[in-house]
C-alpha cells in the first residue's frame, strides 16, 4: 500500500514539474508573439495564470504529503517526544479540516461555474478548470488520512519533527 502511495504521490510531482513547464512555455510564447512578432495572443496571460492555479494545488498536495507545509517545528520540537506527537495528530486534523472546506467549497464552485465560459476562450468551461478545487481537496484528504493512520498506528508521518525521527531511524 505504501508504494502505491508513494508512486502516486510521485505521479503528482511529476504533473507539478509538467505543469511548471507548460506554464513557462506559453508565457514564452507569449513574449516572442509579443515583442519578437508584434502580435499579442489574447490567450496566453489567462492560460497561464489558470495553469499556476493547477500547479499551486497540486504542489500543495505534494508538499502536504511531503511535510513542507506551515507549522511550527522550532517550537515543537521543544515539547515531550509525546507532545510532539499529539501536536502532529494536530495539525494533521488541522490540515484535514482545511481540506475538507477546499474539497466542499471546491464542489460549489464547480456547480456554480458550470456554464461560465474562459473569458479568451469560450470553448473551454470554468468548471473544468475550477476542477482543481476540489480534485486538490479530496487529494489533501487521501493525504491526510494517510498520514492520521501513519501516526496512529506506526507513531510517524511525514511532518516536520516526526518526519526528522522518521529520516533519523527513530
Amino acid at each position: 500500500m505504501r508504494k502505491v502511495y508513494d508512486g502516486f504521490i510521485d505521479v503528482l510531482q511529476v504533473y507539478s514539474a509538467v505543469l511548471t513547464l507548460v506554464m513557462l512555455g506559453v508565457v514564452l510564447l507569449g513574449v516572442f508573439y509579443r515583442y519578437l512578432m508584434f502580435q499579442a495572443l489574447s490567450w496566453y496571460d489567462e492560460f497561464a495564470g489558470y495553469t499556476l492555479v493547477w500547479l499551486t494545488m497540486y504542489g500543495s498536495v505534494v508538499a502536504l504529503a511531503h511535510g513542507k507545509h506551515i507549522s511550527f517545528e522550532t517550537l515543537v520540537e521543544k515539547f515531550p517526544r509525546v507532545w510532539q506527537h499529539i501536536s502532529a495528530i494536530l495539525a494533521t486534523l488541522c490540515v484535514l479540516a482545511f481540506s475538507l472546506v477546499v474539497l466542499v467549497s471546491g464542489w460549489e464552485l464547480v456547480r456554480e461555474m458550470a456554464d461560465e465560459t474562459a473569458v479568451s476562450v469560450p470553448e473551454i468551461r470554468m468548471a473544468w478548470i475550477y476542477s482543481v478545487m476540489p480534485i486538490s481537496g479530496g487529494l489533501m484528504v487521501l493525504v491526510c488520512a494517510v498520514q492520521l493512520v501513519r501516526l496512529l498506528v506506526g507513531g510517524v508521518a511525514a511532518h516536520g519533527t516526526e518526519r526528522k525521527a522518521m529520516e533519523e531511524g527513530q
